[in-house]
């Protein structure tokens, strides 16, 4: 095996994406960004995690703001600092697939407004269902990382990373993620899938994972050690818990050795003391639940996600069936087996571990089936990496035929349509973008920033009226 090179490791900073939504529901508002924006420009980070994931819709259905006037701003500002966002493939930030012209539209806009590197994952890590975006970003002259979405089963083997991530270098993407959504990557297969991947591509890798289960700062020294080239942090009053490892606290492990990231420990602090209040009001109010901040074995036991344990123990207690939550925890992995073994991540964690509270509430497996459920069994999402029970198949969606084309194939172009349909609120181009995601959603925050300039220009023209003493 040859020598890996050392030299300086890469920090990705998290806190104004990932860390805030995987700590506090994605709330954290522009405003409270934009004062920190000039010293975390000075840091010197490989890049800012800042939009994609969860933000486009937090930004719309919760606070209010349109999620391209942040960006816009986040670019004004950020002025030597790249900024990444994250894009889930054919779905973009939605739950549903797109037609090819309104993923390409959506790329070619965010680029526009100041994304530099765009990270792209599919749930099933299908890599048809990445090939548009790819395309697109490197047409905009875009940087497309792909992301493997990592989990653990019988066909997640080192070959199947090996062979995905050669596909994924020989697609064109500029670096690729181990994207470790649930915590499960401990160190040691980190030491072990990294060296692998690094046999397999020439690309650089970065890795990604969440501190859930809680080895996440010892698997980032494991694959650096490795050969990683970068890693995933968040400032330490965001890190931790379902978040990531803190970035000061890597930026100390890797001081004075050849991974040296070379980054300002007091510039770190002054950011990390902005962003303290925050935090702490968030503890305050209880959008920050303390039960995020600890680690939870089970994400290893149970090989779920952090945020999916939630969700679980939420549907159950909606339910008056909180006592059954060890029977669902069993049933998930069988469920995961009989839908091909998918990676548990959006949307796929959540159809999963849905389909599992109802096979065990219902007292009978598969008697109630989700319409998530029965679009994966119809091969909506794409290929799973390993086939769906056929049995299981059967009961759910009976005789209907199952799609095994690129499943955007069967969808027409859908931009003029969805531009005829939101005409009057459109006031921008990149409106029909955020209508196309969520049309409701959308609508509501539209007519909220009508009325919110109604009352503004009725305000002005108050003063207007106004007769002032000479």
């Amino acid at each position: 095996m040859a020598e890996i090179a050392k030299k300086p490791i890469g920090i990705t900073e998290t806190v104004l994406r990932d860390a805030h939504q995987s700590l506090i529901a994605t709330r954290m508002t522009t405003e409270q960004m934009l004062p920190i924006i000039d010293k975390m420009d000075k840091v010197g980070y490989h890049a800012v995690e800042c939009w994609g994931g969860a933000t486009f819709d937090a930004s719309l259905r919760f606070l209010k703001e349109d999620p391209w006037d942040r960006l816009r701003k986040l670019r004004d500002g950020f002025k030597n600092t790249k900024l990444q966002m994250l894009f889930r493939g054919q779905n973009i930030l939605g739950y549903n697939h797109y037609a090819d012209d309104v993923v390409e539209y959506f790329v070619q806009k965010s680029i526009a407004n100041g994304i530099d590197i765009i990270r792209i994952f599919d749930c099933l890590n299908d890599i048809r269902n990445l090939e548009t975006a790819v395309k697109a970003a490197n047409k905009e002259k875009g940087h497309a990382q792909i992301a493997l979405s990592y989990t653990l089963g019988d066909a997640y083997t080192l070959d199947y990373w090996k062979d995905i991530a050669k596909k994924i270098e020989d697609m064109g993407a500029n670096s690729l993620c181990i994207k470790d959504m649930a915590g499960l990557l401990t160190p040691y297969q980190a030491t072990e899938l990294v060296t692998a991947l690094k046999e397999s591509v020439s690309i650089p890798i970065d890795l990604h994972t969440h501190y859930t289960s809680g080895v996440a700062a010892m698997t980032y020294m494991k694959a650096v050690e490795a050969g990683c080239d970068i890693i995933d942090t968040a400032m330490s009053p965001f890190a931790l818990g379902t978040s990531q490892p803190a970035t000061e606290v890597m930026v100390e492990t890797f001081r004075g050795t050849p991974y040296d990231t070379g980054l300002d420990q007091n510039l770190l602090a002054e950011i990390a003391e902005y962003f303290r209040p925050i935090r702490e009001e968030a503890l305050a109010s209880g959008l920050m639940n303390t039960k995020v901040l600890g680690v939870n074995i089970k994400t290893l036991l149970y090989q779920v996600p952090g945020g999916m344990l939630s969700n679980l123990v939420s549907q159950l207690k909606e339910m008056g069936q909180e006592e059954k939550y060890e029977e669902v925890l069993e049933e998930v992995p069988r469920v995961r087996k009989d839908l091909g073994e998918p990676p548990l991540v959006t949307p796929s964690s959540q159809i999963v571990g849905t389909q599992a509270v109802l096979n065990v509430v219902s007292g009978e497996r598969y008697k109630m089936v989700t319409k998530e459920s029965k679009k994966l069994l119809s091969g909506e999402f794409g290929q799973t990496v390993k086939p769906f029970n056929p049995e299981v198949q059967k009961k759910c969606i009976g005789d209907v035929e199952p799609i095994t084309c690129r499943p955007a194939d069967l969808i027409e172009p859908q931009l003029k349509k969805l531009e005829a349909e939101m005409s009057q609120w459109k006031e921008q181009e990149e409106d029909v973008l955020s209508y196309a995601l969520f049309p409701q959603v959308a609508v509501d925050f539209f007519k909220y920033r009508e009325a919110q300039r109604t009352k503004v220009d009725a305000t002005l023209a108050d003063k207007d009226d106004q007769v002032y003493p000479v």
